[in-house]
Protein backbone atom coordinates (compact mmCIF):
# COMPACT_ATOMS: atom_id res chain seq x y z
CA UNK A 1 0.00 0.00 0.00
CA UNK A 2 1.17 3.55 -0.86
CA UNK A 3 2.22 6.09 1.54
CA UNK A 4 -0.81 7.87 -0.56
CA UNK A 5 -3.24 5.10 0.31
CA UNK A 6 -1.79 5.00 4.19
CA UNK A 7 -2.52 8.45 4.90
CA UNK A 8 -6.07 8.74 3.17
CA UNK A 9 -7.15 5.78 5.30
CA UNK A 10 -5.58 6.98 8.54
CA UNK A 11 -7.59 5.41 11.42
CA UNK A 12 -6.43 8.16 13.62
CA UNK A 13 -8.75 10.33 11.28
CA UNK A 14 -12.05 9.29 13.53
CA UNK A 15 -10.29 10.58 16.56
CA UNK A 16 -8.94 14.29 14.93
CA UNK A 17 -12.33 16.39 16.06
CA UNK A 18 -12.25 14.88 19.16
CA UNK A 19 -8.83 15.66 19.97
CA UNK A 20 -9.51 19.40 18.98
CA UNK A 21 -12.65 19.75 21.12
CA UNK A 22 -10.54 18.29 24.27
CA UNK A 23 -12.73 15.39 24.29
CA UNK A 24 -10.33 12.29 24.28
CA UNK A 25 -8.80 11.32 27.01
CA UNK A 26 -5.39 11.83 28.56
CA UNK A 27 -3.45 9.07 27.03
CA UNK A 28 -5.36 8.85 23.60
CA UNK A 29 -4.57 12.38 23.34
CA UNK A 30 -1.03 11.92 24.56
CA UNK A 31 -0.85 9.17 21.36
CA UNK A 32 -2.55 11.29 18.81
CA UNK A 33 -0.06 14.30 20.03
CA UNK A 34 2.47 11.78 18.61
CA UNK A 35 1.05 10.49 15.39
CA UNK A 36 0.24 14.46 14.50
CA UNK A 37 4.26 14.50 13.85
CA UNK A 38 3.94 12.00 11.88
CA UNK A 39 0.89 12.58 9.71
CA UNK A 40 1.30 15.32 7.38
CA UNK A 41 -2.50 14.73 6.54
CA UNK A 42 -3.89 14.91 10.33
CA UNK A 43 -1.81 17.56 11.12
CA UNK A 44 -3.26 19.55 7.88
CA UNK A 45 -6.33 19.36 8.73
CA UNK A 46 -6.19 19.96 12.66
CA UNK A 47 -4.53 23.12 11.52
CA UNK A 48 -7.44 24.19 9.57
CA UNK A 49 -9.53 22.81 12.16
CA UNK A 50 -8.10 25.22 14.66
CA UNK A 51 -7.94 28.14 11.89
CA UNK A 52 -11.70 27.86 11.91
CA UNK A 53 -11.93 28.34 15.55
CA UNK A 54 -10.14 30.87 16.10
CA UNK A 55 -11.84 33.18 13.41
CA UNK A 56 -15.26 31.64 15.12
CA UNK A 57 -14.11 32.78 18.58
CA UNK A 58 -13.44 36.40 17.53
CA UNK A 59 -15.54 38.61 19.04
CA UNK A 60 -18.59 40.12 16.56
CA UNK A 61 -18.46 37.35 14.51
CA UNK A 62 -21.37 35.63 13.22
CA UNK A 63 -23.83 35.27 11.00
CA UNK A 64 -25.82 38.28 9.92
CA UNK A 65 -29.74 37.72 8.56
CA UNK A 66 -31.17 39.74 5.87
CA UNK A 67 -32.96 42.96 6.96
CA UNK A 68 -36.85 42.27 7.32
CA UNK A 69 -36.20 38.42 8.09
CA UNK A 70 -36.91 38.12 11.36
CA UNK A 71 -40.49 39.87 10.84
CA UNK A 72 -40.64 37.39 7.31
CA UNK A 73 -40.51 34.59 9.31
CA UNK A 74 -42.98 35.70 12.84
CA UNK A 75 -45.58 36.52 10.31
CA UNK A 76 -45.04 32.83 8.41
CA UNK A 77 -45.44 31.48 12.15
CA UNK A 78 -48.68 33.61 12.90
CA UNK A 79 -49.98 32.69 9.52
CA UNK A 80 -49.19 28.67 10.61
CA UNK A 81 -50.60 28.75 13.87
CA UNK A 82 -53.92 30.47 11.95
CA UNK A 83 -54.02 27.04 9.69
CA UNK A 84 -53.55 24.96 13.43
CA UNK A 85 -56.82 26.36 14.20
CA UNK A 86 -58.47 24.44 11.26
CA UNK A 87 -56.92 20.84 12.03
CA UNK A 88 -58.65 18.80 14.51
CA UNK A 89 -56.71 18.52 18.29
CA UNK A 90 -54.95 15.43 18.17
CA UNK A 91 -53.53 16.82 14.87
CA UNK A 92 -52.06 19.86 16.85
CA UNK A 93 -49.61 19.35 19.28
CA UNK A 94 -46.77 18.21 16.95
CA UNK A 95 -46.97 20.90 15.17
CA UNK A 96 -47.28 23.36 18.08
CA UNK A 97 -44.47 22.30 19.69
CA UNK A 98 -42.25 22.99 16.04
CA UNK A 99 -43.73 26.26 15.51
CA UNK A 100 -43.28 27.27 19.39
CA UNK A 101 -39.60 25.72 18.89
CA UNK A 102 -38.93 27.92 15.24
CA UNK A 103 -40.98 31.50 17.70
CA UNK A 104 -38.16 30.78 20.05
CA UNK A 105 -35.17 30.18 17.45
CA UNK A 106 -36.46 32.97 15.50
CA UNK A 107 -34.64 35.33 17.60
CA UNK A 108 -31.00 33.49 17.44
CA UNK A 109 -29.42 34.66 14.23
CA UNK A 110 -27.53 31.83 13.76
CA UNK A 111 -26.82 29.79 10.90
CA UNK A 112 -27.39 26.39 13.45
CA UNK A 113 -30.71 27.38 14.35
CA UNK A 114 -31.92 28.47 11.06
CA UNK A 115 -30.70 24.68 9.88
CA UNK A 116 -32.51 23.11 13.09
CA UNK A 117 -35.81 25.32 11.79
CA UNK A 118 -35.79 23.96 8.24
CA UNK A 119 -35.19 20.01 9.72
CA UNK A 120 -38.26 20.46 11.59
CA UNK A 121 -40.21 21.84 8.85
CA UNK A 122 -39.16 19.11 6.52
CA UNK A 123 -39.84 16.52 8.80
CA UNK A 124 -43.85 17.16 8.13
CA UNK A 125 -46.14 18.66 5.67
CA UNK A 126 -47.40 22.17 6.68
CA UNK A 127 -50.87 22.38 8.37
CA UNK A 128 -51.40 25.20 5.53
CA UNK A 129 -50.67 23.02 2.54
CA UNK A 130 -52.78 20.14 3.92
CA UNK A 131 -55.89 22.51 3.99
CA UNK A 132 -54.72 23.66 0.59
CA UNK A 133 -55.14 20.26 -0.70
CA UNK A 134 -58.27 19.35 1.01
CA UNK A 135 -59.70 22.75 -0.40
CA UNK A 136 -58.69 22.07 -3.92
CA UNK A 137 -60.01 18.65 -3.26
CA UNK A 138 -63.06 19.79 -2.80
CA UNK A 139 -63.71 22.37 -5.03
CA UNK A 140 -62.91 19.73 -7.71
CA UNK A 141 -65.10 17.27 -5.81
CA UNK A 142 -68.44 19.43 -5.82
CA UNK A 143 -68.05 20.43 -9.43
CA UNK A 144 -67.84 16.85 -10.84
CA UNK A 145 -70.24 15.33 -8.15
CA UNK A 146 -73.07 17.84 -9.11
CA UNK A 147 -73.03 18.59 -5.47
CA UNK A 148 -72.43 22.50 -5.67
CA UNK A 149 -74.73 23.85 -3.16
CA UNK A 150 -77.25 22.27 -0.48
CA UNK A 151 -79.63 25.18 -0.91
CA UNK A 152 -79.56 26.92 -4.04
CA UNK A 153 -80.54 30.46 -4.50
CA UNK A 154 -78.99 33.95 -4.87
CA UNK A 155 -81.29 35.65 -1.98
CA UNK A 156 -78.32 36.14 0.65
CA UNK A 157 -81.61 36.51 2.65
CA UNK A 158 -82.73 32.21 2.57
CA UNK A 159 -78.62 31.09 2.47
CA UNK A 160 -77.36 33.19 5.56
CA UNK A 161 -80.45 31.46 7.87
CA UNK A 162 -80.16 27.83 5.98
CA UNK A 163 -76.64 27.55 7.75
CA UNK A 164 -78.33 27.87 11.38
CA UNK A 165 -78.13 24.30 13.17
CA UNK A 166 -76.31 22.69 10.52
CA UNK A 167 -72.71 24.86 11.49
CA UNK A 168 -71.40 25.96 14.98
CA UNK A 169 -71.07 29.86 13.29
CA UNK A 170 -72.86 32.10 11.20
CA UNK A 171 -71.14 32.84 8.38
CA UNK A 172 -71.14 36.26 6.07
CA UNK A 173 -73.68 36.12 3.26
CA UNK A 174 -73.66 38.70 0.11
CA UNK A 175 -74.74 38.68 -3.26
CA UNK A 176 -72.29 40.21 -5.55
CA UNK A 177 -74.43 39.82 -8.70
CA UNK A 178 -74.33 43.92 -9.56
CA UNK A 179 -70.82 43.20 -9.63
CA UNK A 180 -70.15 40.62 -11.87
CA UNK A 181 -70.14 37.57 -8.81
CA UNK A 182 -74.01 36.13 -8.41
CA UNK A 183 -74.10 34.45 -5.50
CA UNK A 184 -75.49 30.60 -6.32
CA UNK A 185 -75.96 29.21 -3.21
CA UNK A 186 -74.38 27.27 0.04
CA UNK A 187 -73.45 24.20 1.27
CA UNK A 188 -72.04 22.36 4.11
CA UNK A 189 -68.71 21.03 3.42
CA UNK A 190 -65.90 19.33 5.58
CA UNK A 191 -62.44 21.02 5.84
CA UNK A 192 -59.33 20.71 8.22
CA UNK A 193 -61.47 17.84 10.70
CA UNK A 194 -64.54 20.12 11.09
CA UNK A 195 -67.84 21.41 9.00
CA UNK A 196 -67.60 24.59 6.91
CA UNK A 197 -69.33 26.47 5.71
CA UNK A 198 -69.37 26.69 1.58
CA UNK A 199 -70.22 29.66 -0.36
CA UNK A 200 -70.53 29.35 -4.06
CA UNK A 201 -70.38 32.21 -6.94
CA UNK A 202 -69.80 32.90 -10.58
CA UNK A 203 -67.69 34.71 -12.18
CA UNK A 204 -68.54 34.64 -16.28
CA UNK A 205 -69.60 30.91 -15.78
CA UNK A 206 -66.35 30.33 -14.08
CA UNK A 207 -67.18 28.62 -10.22
CA UNK A 208 -65.88 30.43 -6.87
CA UNK A 209 -65.79 28.04 -3.72
CA UNK A 210 -65.73 30.08 -1.02
CA UNK A 211 -64.96 28.11 2.38
CA UNK A 212 -65.31 29.90 5.69
CA UNK A 213 -64.89 28.76 9.57
CA UNK A 214 -63.74 30.09 12.59
CA UNK A 215 -60.05 31.21 12.99
CA UNK A 216 -58.04 32.96 16.24
CA UNK A 217 -55.38 34.06 14.10
CA UNK A 218 -55.29 36.87 11.66
CA UNK A 219 -54.06 35.81 8.21
CA UNK A 220 -53.49 36.67 4.19
CA UNK A 221 -52.34 35.14 1.55
CA UNK A 222 -52.38 33.87 -2.36
CA UNK A 223 -51.19 30.99 -3.80
CA UNK A 224 -51.41 29.10 -7.16
CA UNK A 225 -52.54 24.74 -6.47
CA UNK A 226 -52.85 23.03 -9.65
CA UNK A 227 -53.60 26.08 -11.64
CA UNK A 228 -56.49 26.87 -9.38
CA UNK A 229 -55.83 30.42 -7.83
CA UNK A 230 -56.60 30.92 -3.73
CA UNK A 231 -57.13 33.72 -1.96
CA UNK A 232 -57.10 33.49 2.07
CA UNK A 233 -57.97 36.00 4.70
CA UNK A 234 -59.53 36.53 7.97
CA UNK A 235 -61.68 39.01 9.49
CA UNK A 236 -64.11 38.90 12.75
CA UNK A 237 -62.71 35.59 14.25
CA UNK A 238 -63.32 33.73 10.62
CA UNK A 239 -60.90 32.73 7.92
CA UNK A 240 -62.03 32.94 4.36
CA UNK A 241 -60.57 30.56 1.70
CA UNK A 242 -61.24 31.36 -2.37
CA UNK A 243 -60.65 29.11 -4.89
CA UNK A 244 -61.44 28.93 -8.59
CA UNK A 245 -60.13 28.58 -11.95
CA UNK A 246 -60.56 32.51 -12.81
CA UNK A 247 -57.83 35.10 -13.18
CA UNK A 248 -55.86 36.19 -10.02
CA UNK A 249 -56.73 39.58 -10.82
CA UNK A 250 -60.44 38.52 -10.90
CA UNK A 251 -60.51 36.47 -7.65
CA UNK A 252 -57.87 38.88 -6.31
CA UNK A 253 -61.57 41.44 -6.64
CA UNK A 254 -63.64 39.18 -5.43
CA UNK A 255 -61.84 39.31 -2.19
CA UNK A 256 -61.92 43.01 -2.06
CA UNK A 257 -65.77 43.38 -2.72
CA UNK A 258 -67.01 40.40 -0.26
CA UNK A 259 -64.62 41.90 2.17
CA UNK A 260 -66.70 45.70 1.38
CA UNK A 261 -70.01 44.24 1.51
CA UNK A 262 -69.90 42.47 4.59
CA UNK A 263 -69.60 43.44 7.94
CA UNK A 264 -68.14 39.96 9.71
CA UNK A 265 -69.24 39.34 13.33
CA UNK A 266 -72.25 42.25 13.59
CA UNK A 267 -74.42 40.80 11.06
Amino acid sequence: MSDEADQKDCEWRTMLHGFADGELDSDRAARFEEHLATCPDCKAEIERVRAVRQIIDQDGVKWRPPEGLHSQVMSMLSFEHGALSSLPPERRSGWRQALDFLRLWSFVPSLAALAASLIIFASVPSPTLLLQDQILASHVRSMMADHLTDVQTSDQHTVKPWFNGKIDFSPPVTDLSKDGFPLVGGRVDYIGGRAVAALVFRRHGHVINLFIWPAVSSMQAASVLDGYNMALWSDGGLAFWAISDVASGDLAEFEKLFRASTRVGTE
